[in-house]
C-alpha cells in the first residue's frame, strides 16, 4: 500500500482533546444529575493529567531528539504542542468556568456546600482552626529556602504551597520563601460538621484551610502571599527491557522514580504573584507556555470524593441491578452451562460475576487440573487474583501471565505477582518488548476420564470495579478450536517456539493486522462486484496509517462503513472522493464505551469479532492481542442487536465527526429520543 498524503490523516493529540471535549460537554448538560456532573469534572481532569504525563511528555522529548519528524498528519511534535496549547487552555478554563458558575451554586442550593475562608462565620473559623491545630500542624514540615535549604523536591501531581516572607526567623534568616508540601496522607477536602456549616452537607478544602493559619507555620514572620501549586512530570517508565535480567526488580527501582520525571506542566491559582510564578517556572525548568493559572483548586480529581459522601439520590443516576443470563441464573455448576452452549456477557448491563465464579468455581473443583489467566489491570482488591492463590495452594497448576508494564497498574500488579508467587502460582511476565493485553482464562477439568477446555475472552480487564463503569462484551465457550487457540496462545507466552497458525483467533502481532485488513478488503471486492458490503467498527482509538487506507479503498469502492470510534482517531470520515461512504460517531454517556467490535457483512455470513484491541500501531505490532469470533449464531445477534444497532440508532450521546475531526452532537429533532446505554439499561438490568 501506497502512504497518503498528510492531508488524508487527523492528529492524534488534538482528537484525544476533542474526546475530552466531548466528556466537558456531559458536565455543561443540564440534564445529567448535579454530582454526576461533578464526576465529569473530575474525569476531565484526571484525563488531561494522563495527557501532560503521557502525551505532551513525549511531544516534549520527541521534540528535543527528533524536531524534523513527523507523524502521518505530517506535524512535528513542536507544531503539535502550539495547536494543542490554546485548545487545552480554552479546555481548563471551560471547565472551571463550568464549575464555579454552575455546577457548586446549584448544589449549594441543594443543601451541599463548599464553604470558603471569606464567608467563614465565627463558629466555622472555630472548627478549622481546631482542625488545622489538631490534624494538620502535626504532620507539615515548612521548607524555608536558603542555601541550606534548597528547593524541595516536589512530588508528580502533588499539593504545594509556595510562601511569600518578610522579617527575619530565630536565627536572623530572612529567605523570603517558603514551600509547604501538603502530604498526601491528608484528604483534599473535610467534611465540616452539619451543626457547625449550617447546611446538610459543607465542605472546606484543605488548601482554605492551610492558607487561613499558614502564619502559624512562620512564627515571628510575616506571610505577605501563599499559593497553592501543583507540578505534573513525565511518567513514561523506561526500563531496558533487553538488558535486565529481572523485569519486576528492575521496575520497581523505575517506579520509585516516577513521581520525580522532567516536569511538563506548572498549575497554580490564579492569584499567585508574578515573582513567585517566575521562581517556580525556573525551579522546574518551564516556561510560561507551560504555566496553567486556574481559578479554584490545582486538583480537581480530588472532588471525585465527593459524590460518595453525599447521601442524595436525586443528585445521582438512577441506580440498577445488572441482570445474569437465565442460563447461569438456574445452574450452580457454571462448567455445565457452558457446555450447553456459549455464554455471551454485556457489561455492566449484565454482572461480572458470572466471570468470578468461573475462576472460583475453577479453584474449588477438585476435576479442575489447571488455570491459567492473563492479568493487565485487576485493581487492588480482586477475588479473581485471591481464589487463583487458593488454586495454587491447593495444589493446581495455576499459571498467571503479569502484564507488569500495564500504565499507571504497575505497582498493583507487582505486588500480586509476589503474592501468587507465594501462593505456589507460575508467574510470568509475557513477551520481551511486547505488552500482554489479550483478555483470556483458561481452565482444565478432567470429565469422564478425558480432559475438556473452558475458556473465558473479553474486551475488557478482569476487574470487578471497573466492570460496573465500563462497557465490554465477555464470552465463556468450551468451543475445541477456540480452546485450542487460546491454549497456543498461552504456549507462546509462556514458553518457547515459532508462532503457528490459529484456526478461529486472529492475534497480534502476527495475523490480526493482516486479518483486519483482509476482511476490509474482501468486503471492498465484493461491493466492486455490485454485491452488498458492509463494515460495522467500534474501538477506542483508530490510527492505524494502513488501516485508514484499507477502509478508504473500501469505501470508494462502495463499502458501507459505519464506526463509532470513543476516543482518538486519525481517519477522515465523510471526505468528497476520499471516504464518502464512512460515518463516524462517538458516544459518551454514563459509562465509558470499552467494547470492540468488528462486523463484516462477508455476503451475509456476517462475520463478527470481538477484542480486547483497537486500531493503533500498539495493538498491532507492540502488544498481545487477540480477537475472537462469535460462532453461535444466537450470540451473533445478540451482539448485533445490542452492540451495533443501538449506536448507529443513537441521537442524544452521539456526537458526529465530520472530515475535519469536528464533532457535533445528534439530536432527536422529530424522532424519539434514543439512547445507546438507556436501552441498553432497560433491556438488560433489573
Amino acid at each position: 500500500m501506497n502512504a497518503l498524503p498528510t492531508d488524508h490523516f487527523l492528529n492524534r493529540e488534538l482528537s484525544l482533546l476533542a474526546f475530552n471535549e466531548r466528556v466537558l460537554a456531559q458536565a455543561q448538560n443540564t440534564s445529567v444529575p448535579l454530582l454526576e456532573r461533578l464526576k465529569f469534572i473530575c474525569i476531565v481532569s484526571s484525563n488531561m493529567d494522563e495527557f501532560f504525563e503521557v502525551r505532551v511528555a513525549g511531544l516534549k522529548e520527541r521534540a528535543a531528539i527528533e524536531p524534523h519528524h513527523t507523524t502521518p498528519d505530517g506535524m512535528t511534535a513542536k507544531q503539535t504542542m502550539h495547536a494543542a496549547e490554546p485548545r487545552i487552555r480554552t479546555l481548563i478554563d471551560k471547565q472551571y468556568e463550568i464549575l464555579n458558575s454552575d455546577i457548586l451554586p446549584k448544589l449549594a442550593l441543594e443543601g451541599v456546600r463548599f464553604l470558603r475562608r471569606n464567608h467563614w462565620n465565627e463558629a466555622q473559623a472555630a472548627w478549622v482552626r481546631a482542625y488545622f491545630f489538631r490534624e494538620l500542624m502535626p504532620v507539615l514540615t515548612p521548607i524555608g529556602l536558603d542555601p541550606s535549604h534548597p528547593f524541595p523536591r516536589v512530588l508528580n501531581k502533588s499539593l504545594n504551597f509556595a510562601v511569600e516572607l518578610a522579617g527575619r526567623d530565630a536565627f536572623g534568616r530572612s529567605s523570603g520563601a517558603a514551600i509547604v508540601q501538603a502530604p498526601r496522607s491528608l484528604p483534599r477536602v473535610i467534611q465540616m460538621p452539619e451543626e457547625i456549616a449550617g447546611c446538610e452537607y459543607g465542605f472546606v478544602f484543605l488548601s482554605s484551610i492551610l492558607h487561613a493559619h499558614v502564619n502559624e507555620l512562620f512564627s515571628g514572620m510575616q506571610v505577605e502571599g501563599c499559593y497553592q501549586f501543583r507540578v505534573t512530570r513525565n511518567s513514561e517508565l523506561f526500563v531496558d527491557e533487553e538488558e535486565i535480567k529481572n523485569l519486576r526488580d528492575a521496575l520497581k527501582g523505575e517506579l520509585s522514580q516516577r513521581n520525580f520525571g522532567d516536569a511538563v506542566r506548572l498549575e497554580v491559582a490564579d492569584s499567585c504573584s508574578t515573582e513567585m510564578i517566575d521562581f517556580l517556572l525556573g525551579q522546574f525548568g518551564l516556561k510560561h507556555a507551560d504555566l496553567y493559572q486556574v481559578n479554584g483548586l490545582v486538583n480537581l480529581v480530588r472532588l471525585m470524593q465527593i459524590p460518595d459522601q453525599v447521601d442524595k439520590p436525586e443528585l445521582k443516576f438512577l441506580p440498577y441491578l445488572p441482570s445474569t443470563p437465565a442460563a447461569l441464573s438456574k445452574f450452580d455448576d457454571i462448567f455445565s452451562v457452558i457446555r450447553k452452549g456459549d455464554v455471551l456477557l454485556h457489561h455492566p448491563f449484565q454482572s461480572f460475576q458470572p466471570v468470578i465464579d468461573f475462576i472460583t468455581q475453577a479453584a474449588a473443583d477438585p476435576n479442575v487440573l489447571a488455570i491459567r489467566q492473563t492479568v493487565y489491570r485487576t485493581g487492588t482488591d480482586s477475588q479473581l487474583m485471591e481464589a487463583l492463590m487458593r488454586a495454587a495452594q491447593s495444589g493446581k497448576e495455576v499459571t498467571v501471565v503479569v502484564e507488569l508494564m500495564a500504565r499507571f497498574d504497575e505497582e498493583a500488579n507487582i505486588n500480586w505477582a509476589g503474592k501468587l508467587e507465594q501462593a505456589g502460582a507460575h508467574v510470568v511476565y509475557g513477551v520481551v518488548g511486547y505488552k500482554t493485553h489479550a483478555k483470556m482464562a483458561l481452565v482444565v477439568r478432567r470429565e469422564h476420564n478425558e480432559l475438556r477446555r473452558y475458556v473465558h475472552l473479553g474486551t475488557g480487564n478482569y476487574h470487578a470495579r471497573t466492570a460496573r463503569l465500563y462497557t465490554d462484551f465477555g464470552l465463556m465457550t468450551c468451543h475445541d478450536g477456540i480452546c485450542n487457540d487460546v491454549n497456543e496462545v498461552f504456549t507462546q507466552l509462556t514458553g518457547l517456539g515459532s508462532a503457528t497458525h490459529l484456526q478461529h483467533l486472529l492475534q497480534s502481532p502476527f495475523s490480526m493486522h493482516t486479518g483486519m485488513i483482509a476482511m476490509i478488503q474482501r468486503e471492498a471486492e465484493h461491493a466492486r462486484a455490485g454485491k452488498p458490503a458492509r463494515i460495522f467498527a467500534k474501538m477506542n482509538a483508530l490510527l492505524e496509517p494502513k488501516i485508514i487506507l484499507a477502509l478508504y479503498e473500501a469505501s470508494q469502492a462502495g463499502v458501507e462503513i459505519d464506526l463509532v470510534i470513543r476516543g482518538a482517531c486519525a481517519l477522515k470520515p465523510g471526505h468528497p472522493g476520499l471516504s464518502s461512504n464512512i460515518r463516524l460517531r462517538s458516544v459518551i454517556g454514563r459509562f465509558l464505551e470499552h467494547t470492540r467490535v468488528f462486523y463484516f457483512l462477508n455476503e451475509g455470513a456476517e462475520n463478527l469479532y470481538l477484542s480486547s484491541a483497537d486500531w493503533m500501531d500498539r495493538n498491532f505490532f507492540r502488544r498481545i492481542e487477540v480477537a475472537f469470533p462469535i460462532l453461535d449464531p444466537r450470540l451473533k445477534k445478540r451482539v448485533i442487536a445490542e452492540g451495533i444497532k443501538p449506536y448507529l440508532k443513537d441521537n442524544t450521546q452521539a456526537w458526529e465527526m465530520d472530515d475535519t475531526g469536528t464533532y457535533t452532537l445528534r439530536r432527536p429533532r422529530r424522532a424519539l429520543p434514543i439512547s445507546a446505554q438507556a436501552s441498553l439499561l432497560t433491556s438488560l438490568t433489573k
